[in-house]
């Protein structure tokens, strides 16, 4: 019984020991022509092809730019950003936090989107005023840092225990244009507001 018990402990370790060989690093890092994988923080010695040694270090930075084909933004790099075809000409970005702070961009290449603010903000508050949330809404504006004038609403939805501010504002040309809408709750506001911050300081509108 004991050699078994040994075998089989013997042979986890050799599993687990394959294991964290196999483990897949996110970044492949090239130096003249040599190939590491790398995660970000971690140091590597290389080997060059003249046999010199040399060691690499990947950081990531604390933010980094997002593009789409009509806009950008500045965000934290350890978020990201996904992008979905909604067919019919719209492009749907999306950046959501672990907290639920939600920044949405949808561009629009064959239509003026301005009108539609009011359509997206109940689509994105209908089931929480379908639960019995209550829904407050005003007019608004930003102005951007080339002076350019987003449109829009500021909304509240509140429960009897929660609350959420949303911010729908769009801009729009001759058949093109953006909507943009932010998402955050009242409680997370000392920690994410700087995100909000961070990505209406930093959009720039292409059109």
């Amino acid at each position: 019984m004991r050699m078994r018990t040994a075998v089989a402990t013997l042979a986890f370790i050799a599993l687990c020991a394959s294991a964290r060989a196999e483990d897949l690093k996110a970044f492949k890092l090239t130096i003249d022509g040599v190939a590491v994988d790398i995660d970000a923080g971690e140091s590597v010695d290389i080997t060059l092809p003249d046999g010199k040694q040399a060691k690499a270090t990947l950081e990531r930075n604390d933010f980094a730019t997002f593009s789409g084909s009509s806009f950008s933004f500045v965000h934290p790099s350890n978020i990201s950003v996904t992008k979905t075809d909604l067919g019919d000409n719209i492009n749907q970005y999306l950046m959501a936090s672990a907290l639920g702070t939600i920044v949405l961009v949808q561009e629009y290449s064959a239509m003026n989107p301005v009108s539609l603010n009011q359509l997206m903000l109940q689509e994105m508050t209908k089931e929480s005023v379908q639960a019995g949330a209550t829904l407050t809404q005003e007019p608004t504006t930003r102005k951007l840092a080339d002076g350019r004038e987003l449109t829009g609403i500021h909304a509240a939805v509140k429960t009897r225990t929660e609350s959420a501010d949303y911010e729908v504002l769009s801009y729009g040309a001759a058949d093109q244009g953006i909507i943009m809408v932010t998402r955050i709750d009242h409680k997370n506001d000392s920690t994410e507001a700087p995100l909000l911050g961070k990505f209406w300081e930093s959009l720039k509108v292409k059109l």
